[in-house]
């Protein structure tokens, strides 16, 4: 379940990255003083303070993203009109209505407004509340980063050529003094810099495209299935009916907190309820695609069942969706295959309750229903 916002810290994502903060300034600020000392001139001062301010700006949205936190929809949430709650899905776990836009974490444990994504480096979900912050963060992080990168390899070519320059050089070239301590800590500095400006990059090149669309991580893949789903069945082509346009999008992530996350403005022609329908049509159209399985075989949940099947541990799924145990007789609705594994949820009972745990299970643990009870010819 959603954890209270300053235990979230006591995880391996925010302590992870508070020790990257930590390490990159710690360099920065050690080379600094010997390359380009800020006392030296108004230049050399403003240089630092860029760097310094990007290194707090960083600090600061990553735990302001943290602790405040995606937003949730509150327990057994109904929507103020009853006829509404037909364009709804329902969250058996919230014992509530999900809102629109927003999805149940299984990790947070609760439905979240608007929700992009769950992020580990910040052990919560990127929502409605903190999207802004998370976005500013990336921003800073990515300058800051780059900016190290090439101040600290220009530091360790000079420290690497430190006595050609006693010999040879002129006398006004800086002179970096590195042990082997600060020498290791200085080359992983410079490696965690450059990844995260070519990680991290990424992911803003993908926030800033998701937010000039106001369109969520997960709205886009909801989007591409519409498409394809559409073309199939020759039906008219699903407009998204939250993009208002790039300047009115970003005044929505800007002035979040005008709205309450649950009723968002929609484009002329649209209705509130458009993306909740088409998102009930696909996963009526998902059951109708899925098969039935039924367990043979024990699967204790492990990632790598080396031991029992050596073949799909070879070839684990690249996702940290959840494994899902089985015990023999229990039946599976599968509704994603891989050669080795099958992704699906775990009935329990009969009607929309029925609903148990999804993940990732071997496929040899589990044979097609309807083939087992086939019978066999003569």
């Amino acid at each position: 379940m959603a954890s209270s916002p300053f235990r979230r810290l006591l995880h391996w994502g925010p302590l992870s990255v508070l020790c990257i903060i930590k390490l990159i300034t710690w360099a920065m600020v050690h080379l600094l003083g010997m390359w380009w000392p800020p006392h030296t001139s108004l230049a050399a001062a403003l240089h630092a303070a860029v760097f310094l301010g990007l290194a707090a700006s960083t600090l600061y949205y990553f735990l302001q993203a943290l602790l405040e936190g995606p937003g949730f929809i509150p327990l057994g949430w109904k929507p103020e009109r009853e006829e509404d709650t037909h364009n709804l899905q329902f969250c058996t776990i919230c014992k509530g209505f999900k809102a629109p836009r927003s999805h149940h974490c299984r990790k947070c444990g609760y439905c979240v407004k608007k929700m992009d994504h769950h992020c580990p480096w910040i052990n919560c979900c990127v929502g409605h509340n903190n999207h802004g912050y998370f976005t500013l963060f990336l921003i800073s992080a990515v300058l800051g980063c780059f900016h190290a990168s090439v101040v600290l390899s220009i530091c360790m070519y000079h420290a690497i050529n430190r006595v050609w320059y006693v010999l040879n050089g002129t006398g006004r070239e800086p002179m970096i003094y590195l042990t082997l301590t600060t020498l290791l800590l200085t080359l992983l500095a410079i490696g965690m810099a450059v990844g995260v400006v070519l990680a991290v990059g990424v992911l803003l090149y993908l926030q800033v495209r998701g937010i000039l669309r106001n369109q969520t991580t997960i709205e886009d893949w909801i989007m591409e299935k519409a498409v394809g789903r559409r073309e199939e069945q020759g039906l008219p082509e699903f407009v998204f009916p939250y993009n208002v346009g790039w300047k009115n999008n970003v005044k929505l992530i800007l002035q979040g907190a005008r709205y309450d996350g649950i009723k968002w403005p929609v484009r002329e022609g649209c209705g509130e309820f458009d993306l909740t329908r088409e998102q009930q049509a696909q996963k009526q159209e998902k059951r109708v695609r899925s098969r039935l399985y039924t367990a043979i075989l024990h699967y204790s949940g492990r990632w790598v069942p080396v031991c029992s099947w050596p073949r799909a541990a070879l070839n684990a799924p690249c996702t940290d969706e959840s494994r899902l145990p089985l015990t023999p007789g229990d039946v599976i609705r599968a509704t994603r295959q891989r050669r080795h594994w099958l992704f699906g949820e775990k009935l329990v009972g009969e009607g929309e309750g029925a609903r148990g745990p999804r993940g990732w299970f071997p496929r040899d643990a589990a044979a097609p229903t309807d083939l087992m009870h086939k019978p066999k010819p003569d």
